[in-house]
């Protein structure tokens, strides 16, 4: 199931992954990290692994960067980057937040990525005892 919110694109591929794909040429900003966890709150309840999808162009404000993850039911975010400057991204937020040890992994999306951060996302969520089919 598809939603649109004001930035991005969300996915709700089982009852705890949730696929997230920002618009094109966007900064994230702090208004729209609150919008996606009002979002997360209402359909997910319980633990959920976040893939987020890098195939567009998009940056984070320094305020969102601070709080992306920050989700209390987040178990882990599997990242599918496409491009180097996609990668040094999501290396940049991840040096910003190494103090949350967040649970993550990063995936190339030019090497099958996206069936790999898939089953990344539903091993991690079967540590928990979460079958995800």
């Amino acid at each position: 199931m598809q939603y649109n919110l004001s930035f991005a694109q969300f996915t709700i591929h089982s009852d705890n992954i949730l696929e997230m794909l920002v618009n094109d040429d966007t900064e994230v900003t702090l208004e729209m990290i609150a919008e996606s966890d009002r979002f997360i709150t209402e359909y997910f309840p319980n633990n959920f692994v976040l893939l987020i999808n890098s195939i567009n162009n998009y940056t984070y404000s320094y305020e969102a960067q601070l709080c992306i993850g920050s989700h209390e039911n987040l178990t882990g975010i599997a990242f599918l980057y496409y491009s180097q400057s996609d990668l040094d991204v999501i290396n940049q937020l991840k040096a910003k937040r190494k103090m949350d040890n967040w649970n993550s992994k990063t995936f190339s999306g030019l090497e099958l990525g996206w069936q790999q951060a898939y089953a990344w996302s539903k091993n991690e969520l079967s540590y928990l005892g979460i079958n995800v089919s």
